[in-house]
């Protein structure tokens, strides 16, 4: 196992194919700032890492041995410290895709993903930002808009709205930032406000509407205005 490097971001990886774990830990520990701290094959065994170690990011299959990576990426995201999640997967269907990022993953990325956009995948997550590919992108939007969507469109619509009510215009106007995939240093230049201040309404923002990461506050601001 690597040894840390000064500052990097510890990462974990989790996949029940011992090649694509050798593969994933190439294109990780060659960035500077990255560190594969340990790796699972299973729920089980992931947890534990997890438990153990204290990553910064878990990189996450969806199909796993004994339980699928979604009931683990939720078990993660109910606890005290929740790392990032990215699943990495060749599955991209919308319910599976929307199915993890309700389960409170911050993204969704095909294995085919060339790898250096993997490893932003991997900083943007470490960050809090939200990440999905293009195809996970648009599986989640055919899923959401279906005929019969049981996501009921006019009452989550509503509902959204009601909870965004809460914001101030400012904290608003961050959310909508954030909505739109801007980094903080974006949603300063367009608000004329330091990054400071700018991280200050996202903390609110987080309390009021109680969401754990962008990406959740992300589908709740698109939720209101579609």
């Amino acid at each position: 196992m690597a040894s840390d490097k000064p500052g990097s971001l510890r990462v974990v990886l989790v996949d029940d194919e011992e090649l694509v774990r050798l593969a994933l830990r190439v294109v990780l520990e060659r960035e500077d700032d990255m560190t594969v701290v340990a790796e699972a094959y299973d729920a089980a065994s992931a947890l534990a890492a997890v438990d153990l170690h204290r990553p910064d990011v878990v990189l996450l299959d969806v199909r796993l041995p004994g339980s699928d990576g979604i009931d683990v990426a939720r078990q993660l995201a109910a606890g005290a410290a929740a790392p990032g999640v990215l699943m990495l997967t060749t599955f991209d269907s919308g319910d599976l895709v929307l199915g993890a990022l309700q389960a409170g993953a911050h993204g969704y990325v095909l294995k085919d993903t060339p790898p250096a956009r993997i490893v932003d995948a991997v900083r943007m997550v470490a960050e809090g930002g939200p990440v999905l590919s293009p195809a996970a992108a648009a599986r989640v939007i055919a899923a959401a808009t279906a005929p019969g969507s049981r996501h009921g469109r006019a009452a989550v619509r509503l509902a959204a709205r009601e909870r965004l009510s809460a914001l101030t215009a400012r904290e608003g106007e961050t959310a909508r930032g954030i909505a739109e995939g801007l980094d903080n240093t974006e949603i300063a230049a367009r608000m004329g406000v330091g990054v400071a201040t700018v991280k200050a309404h996202i903390g609110s923002v987080f309390t009021k509407l109680g969401v754990r990461n962008r990406v959740r506050l992300a589908l709740l601001v698109r939720d209101a205005e579609e």
